[in-house]
């Protein structure tokens, strides 16, 4: 294969294309599929044991490559091929190759020499467009076949338009061919952005209007300059400095990526648009957003000669700069870019989870394996934390998330057994060597990943116990710091910070807050079982054993009180009984 810019494709053994890529050395792209000896991923694998026939095709230089790919890919959707998701046509203005041309919205382009403008990414946005023009310079939404003969023989009439002020009356020569034309230049300049030549010939209009003294037509330029000017009030104005400019911006899941596009002319924002796709062999963002300046370029005709990325490209393009901007307006852009993006991204997603919860759920399990740098999807995670004061009646508290939700049915409480005193550390190794120790003789599922509530200190002594008991190594554990949220890894004394919009750190701060609630409540609950036992068993003749009766059927001490004689004989004998319902007379 030659040293040269292309594109290969990769057929299979039925002759149907199976991949279309691109390439700036054909032979050193195509050498590098057959030369690895282990792959990025398994489908790249599958891809190449696949292959059956390659053909290449040569172009002249690297953006001809990439322009040819994005073609070829739409035309064959090949099966190992990022998918473009956009099944829906986006609406364009045209303009008609006519001797009298006529301005209107539609959504299918055809080869019929005419002039589209778009697309836009709502119908919404276009109709606020083409109205402005319009309203600036009425032109003719007839279809007559005007002609100059035409007019001149007296072929054609004017209609109710012409009486509404909708259009000039081209059709009678109220309105000659040059003035039309002059008219539909300065509408293809509101559609291209281009606002100071229409304001400069509206102004000269009026000027004209007024030094004639037709003050009538003069008013009627001047609320058109108005209009102008308030629709540009509208529109997005970055920077009048920058001109003819494109953005792209990125943010991709592990299966979707999202590629935000604005086209910037004069100074202002003119068109944007996100498009999704969807990932096959696991493509790098750059490979994705040279697929998306491709597809965007083409689809809006650009001719921008600088194009504003969030990252570094192999793309090489004569005449047109990359930029990748670290501060002033150029940064500003791309922070709009990522806003707008954001925003489509999370529509997008939660409309997928509605579809398809296993989809959720896919989608939160792999982002949390990629931000807590797990080798496994987190599906049964566990969570402990600890509760006393003074270290009096402590208990240690157990919950367990599967897919994200809480399996109460699962929590479980222990009540400390071996430590006296207010010992965190001691408290946290007697739980999980009786946690860990049960689970493993009931040959039960142990978690994908141990949550730890604390920072270094606590992690290590929870290692310190799993070696003890032979589990370390045996499903993954983190510890998270409640200060600042910072995340603490076995062996690792530096910690991690997790974006805090994440919802990564939402699911591990929801895992947290329920362990402390649950181990809180139960700490509780012994905490006054404890002291209501305590009154009873200074009864004399009460014992604990009698006590612990007591509470288990009625409660509280307050319902003990409400109690008759025979209903405690029942429970506890006569001769106690007696002594209760004395000691609650004299209390």
């Amino acid at each position: 294969m030659p040293d040269k810019p292309g594109i290969y494709k990769y057929f299979d053994k039925t002759d149907t294309i199976i991949y279309i890529g691109k390439a700036k050395n054909l032979k050193k792209r195509v050498s590098s599929y057959f030369s690895k000896k282990k792959f990025d991923n398994r489908k790249t694998e599958i891809l190449v044991s696949k292959i059956f026939k390659i053909e290449y095709t040569l172009v002249n230089t690297e953006l001809d490559a990439l322009l040819l790919e994005n073609s070829l890919i739409k035309e064959y959707q090949p099966k190992y091929n990022v998918n473009l998701k956009d099944d829906k046509s986006f609406p364009l203005i045209k303009i008609t190759n006519e001797q009298f041309p006529r301005v209107f919205s539609m959504r299918n382009p055809v080869k019929d020499g005419s002039e589209y403008f778009g697309p836009y990414s709502s119908p919404r946005i276009m109709n606020i467009v083409l109205d402005l023009a319009k309203l600036l310079y009425p032109v003719r939404s007839c279809n007559l076949p005007l002609t100059t003969k035409g007019i001149l023989s007296g072929k054609f009439k004017i209609c109710l338009d012409y009486q509404i002020g909708k259009c000039r009356g081209p059709c009678e020569n109220y309105e000659t061919e040059d003035e039309y034309k002059e008219s539909v230049k300065n509408i293809k300049h509101i559609f291209r952005g281009n606002l100071t030549p229409v304001k400069n010939h509206l102004k000269k209009l009026m000027l004209g209007a007024a030094k004639e003294l037709k003050f009538e037509d003069a008013e009627l330029f001047k609320n058109k300059l108005k209009s102008l000017d308030e629709f540009q009030a509208r529109t997005m104005v970055v920077s009048h400095k920058i001109n003819n400019i494109d953005v792209f911006n990125i943010s991709t899941t592990e299966q979707l990526a999202f590629v935000n596009y604005l086209k910037i002319s004069n100074g202002m924002i003119i068109q944007t648009q996100t498009i999704e796709y969807r990932k096959v062999l696991n493509e790098k963002d750059s490979e994705i957003l040279l697929m998306a300046i491709a597809e965007m370029r083409l689809r809006y005709n650009s001719n921008a000669k600088e194009i504003i990325l969030p990252i570094e490209t192999d793309l090489k393009v004569d005449d047109v700069k990359l930029t990748i901007p670290k501060s002033g307006d150029k940064l500003k852009l791309l922070q709009i870019s990522m806003a707008n993006l954001l925003h489509y991204k999370k529509e997008k997603l939660e409309q997928y989870d509605k579809l398809d919860p296993e989809h959720r759920i896919n989608r939160l399990m792999n982002q949390m394996k990629e931000d807590l740098r797990l080798s496994s999807q987190p599906r049964y995670i566990e969570c402990f934390d600890n509760s006393n004061i003074q270290g009096n009646y402590p208990v240690s508290a157990c919950v367990v998330f599967k897919d994200g939700k809480a399996s109460k049915k699962d929590y479980r409480i222990f009540n400390i057994k071996t430590v006296q005193g207010p010992d965190d550390f001691a408290t946290m190794q007697e739980v999980i060597s009786r946690r860990y120790k049960r689970l493993t003789e009931e040959k039960s599922s142990l978690p994908d990943l141990l949550i730890i509530d604390g920072g270094k200190g606590q992690l290590s002594s929870v290692i310190e116990e799993l070696k003890k008991i032979n589990l370390y190594g045996k499903f993954q554990i983190i510890g998270i710091a409640k200060r600042l949220e910072e995340i603490y890894y076995p062996d690792d004394s530096i910690p991690v910070y997790i974006d805090k919009k994440s919802e990564t750190l939402k699911i591990i701060q929801q895992i947290r807050d329920e362990a402390h609630r649950f181990g809180i409540s139960k700490y509780r609950n012994r905490h006054k079982k404890a002291l209501v036992q305590t009154e009873l068993i200074q009864i004399k003749g009460i014992g604990e054993e009698t006590a612990e009766i007591l509470l288990k059927n009625f409660k509280s001490i307050k319902n003990i009180k409400l109690q008759t004689l025979d209903t405690l004989t029942n429970i506890i004998g006569k001769h106690k009984s007696k002594i209760l319902i004395e000691y609650f007379k004299n209390k």
